[in-house]
């Protein structure tokens, strides 16, 4: 069956000293925990290799937040799938709504950047969402259905790998939350897309996971949800006391 998974996003921020602070503080407190989830923190570059070692593999997961849609070459300042995984790293999110509109990635660009993370044993965790624009225009149906043609040219046994992280762009940082029926609704369709497209037995096994201001206070009524697998935490996943509370919604 798929998997419950909480994991945390740090974007741009903690200095190098602030993120082993950080992922020594949560290692700690779930050192003699057994959480009812997959635990994954998702660090800014600089931190992979310091933190990667320094927590309990079995409790918690360590991925990158991007990685270069080329293997390797003349291309200053980019991180290359191999070189995350090289520093013992799990995991990369790709797609997040962030990227899509600061830095132009394209469906063609991210289904490189999704062949490469798997090609080197890591798993995405694929960011689909629409923008307040499109949900108010009731098209952020077409919109997911779009993006994951990123992932939608895999052949069945490579999908089967990935997790989906669907964001609500409009409700990122804004202290906007959809409402558990509205995050239920579209996550169902999402995976009623990878079913039409994959088959039931592996759309049953995608975790799909919400991310959009969710928080300890919300995390519950969400994740009850039967299409919900879990969050991608921005803000909340910055102080362990935040993050283990959303974790504990799956403890409940």
């Amino acid at each position: 069956m798929r998997k419950n998974i909480v994991a945390g996003n740090w974007k741009m921020n903690k200095t190098l000293q602030e993120g082993i602070a950080l992922a020594k503080e949560l290692n700690e407190t779930l050192a003699n925990e057994k959480p009812n989830c997959d635990v994954i923190i998702c660090t800014p570059f600089i931190h992979l290799a310091s933190v990667t070692p320094l927590v309990d593999a079995a409790k918690i997961g360590v991925g990158a937040e991007n990685c270069a849609d080329k293997e390797s070459g003349a291309y200053t300042g980019e991180v290359s799938a191999a070189m995350v995984a090289s520093t013992g790293a799990k995991y990369v999110i790709l797609g997040h709504s962030e990227r899509r509109a600061y830095y132009g990635e394209t469906v063609a660009i991210l289904e490189e950047k999704v062949k490469l993370a798997l090609a080197n044993g890591l798993t995405p965790i694929f960011c689909i969402g629409e923008v307040l624009e499109e949900r108010e225009a009731n098209k952020q149906n077409e919109v997911v259905a779009a993006q994951l043609a990123s992932v939608f040219s895999l052949s069945a046994e490579d999908f089967s790998k990935i997790i989906l992280a669907y964001e609500p762009v409009w409700a990122i940082g804004t202290g906007k939350t959809a409402s558990a029926e509205q995050a239920q609704e579209i996550h169902a369709f999402i995976r009623s897309l990878v079913a039409n497209k994959y088959g039931k037995e592996i759309a049953d096994n995608t975790s799909i996971l919400y991310g959009g201001s969710c928080k300890a206070s919300n995390a519950k009524e969400l994740f009850a949800n039967p299409d919900v697998d879990g969050g991608l935490i921005g803000g909340a996943a910055l102080k362990v006391a935040d993050f283990k509370g959303i974790i504990d919604a799956f403890n409940a």
